[in-house]
């Protein structure tokens, strides 16, 4: 009869496990990726500042021409 017992109360004390596993299991929270509704936008500020870019060339220009057997 003990014996019985101890199988009874192995077998109770794992399914209670198991269940208690199964619910714990079963709350885990769940990651959901989705993508926007409404479009990414990305604002870009840039100044373009092309004077300085002519003086560059207006100076290599005149060094070029003061220099010419630099190249």
């Amino acid at each position: 009869m003990c014996k019985i017992e101890r199988m009874t109360n192995t077998i109770i004390t794992s399914v209670i496990l198991i269940s208690c596993c199964l619910v714990i299991v079963s709350c885990a929270p769940t990651v959901k990726v989705e993508s926007p509704k409404e479009p990414i936008t990305i604002n870009l500020n840039i100044k373009l500042d092309a004077d300085i870019r002519v003086k560059l060339e207006e100076e290599a220009k005149k060094d070029i021409a003061a220099n010419p057997d630099i190249f």
